[in-house]
């Protein structure tokens, strides 16, 4: 078996792309996306009738704009299609700008499940991805006790996650890759899988949800190279770029299982406080937390700018 196969033995595999063929090459069980991936794809000529159709069906929701109730329309579209393809769920995120907005949030998360089961689609194939701010995971509780289920993304701390089991939120997404960006620039040095500091926060967090029996599932993602991916086999799920999943799939290594749930329960670890304050000073005192969390919001915003002026620009014509 190649290692895409092997690793599908051991861990839930998910595409994170907006492109539908690649979906269809990896037969990943489920697939995510974010507004720079739907950006991307709907730049691309073959999807370009999405966005159009978007255009033509939107209807303004209450205090929504023409743009905002078009761009909720086009992500609903694109998860569409994807649950086509996907035999699983499809993450759709809600737009960066409301990362401190709880109420908006909420709303957000409630207008497009509403879109999906006004296509058929059951909310169960369905994760509303949301940044994990205080805010974030607060708007995430209350949609969870709706039957609404999260992705909570841009997670780069056991704190983080801490108060995400907590909150009883379906997934989490722990960012690997950009935590290695941030220490190989912050120290110099180039790491190893083996030694990866992402890959290391996302050992923690399994670890500690196993440990303690929380529920929340544990999805890592946002990796730069396949070690990364290799040495996280077992995880229970992984959002794979489809530039890395060619390179699994094309690999006859060797995949051992690296995190087993049974391991967890002597694991020398103590329970993280999730209380607001304390929340606030654990991710204040992680400055690559702090800043990548920060940094994430801060481009994802910049492109949901980027889809609406593409949106208006195709209303013109």
């Amino acid at each position: 078996m190649n290692q895409l196969e092997q690793l599908k033995q051991f861990t839930t595999v998910v595409a994170d792309t907006g492109d539908f063929a690649t979906m269809r090459d990896y037969l990943p069980q489920d697939a995510t996306t974010n507004p720079s991936l739907i950006l991307q794809a709907a730049q691309k000529e073959e999807y370009r009738n999405i966005v159009e159709q978007a255009i033509a069906e939107a209807d303004s929701a209450a205090g929504a704009s023409k743009t905002e109730a078009i761009m909720d329309r086009v992500l609903v579209l694109f998860g569409k299609e994807i649950l086509d393809i996907v035999p699983g769920r499809v993450s759709t995120e809600t737009d960066a700008r409301l990362s401190f907005d709880i109420e908006g949030s909420i709303e957000k998360g409630r207008r497009l499940i509403e879109l999906y089961e006004s296509e058929g689609i059951d909310r169960e194939r369905v994760l509303i991805k949301i940044a994990s701010t205080w805010e974030g995971i607060r708007a995430a509780e209350a949609l969870e006790n709706e039957g609404i289920h999260c992705n909570l993304t841009l997670l780069f701390s056991l704190g983080q996650a801490a108060a995400c089991a907590e909150a009883g939120v379906q997934l989490i997404s722990p960012f690997v890759g950009r935590i290695l960006d941030w220490h190989k620039a912050s120290t110099g040095k180039e790491f190893s899988p083996e030694n990866d500091p992402g890959v290391a926060s996302v050992k923690e967090i399994f670890t500690y949800y196993k440990k303690f029996g929380y529920d929340t599932e544990v999805m890592g993602a946002s990796f730069r190279n396949k070690g990364e991916i290799t040495e996280l086999a077992g995880c229970d799920l992984l959002t794979i770029s489809p530039g890395l999943l060619s390179e699994l799939q094309n690999s006859d290594e060797e995949i051992e299982c690296k995190l087993r749930a049974e391991d967890a329960g002597i694991a020398a670890m103590g329970k993280v406080p999730t209380d607001e304050k304390s929340f606030r000073w654990l991710l204040n005192e992680d400055a690559m937390a702090t800043e990548k969390t920060a940094e994430g919001i801060r481009k994802f915003g910049v492109d949901v700018v980027k889809l609406e002026k593409l949106i208006e620009e195709l209303q013109e014509k």
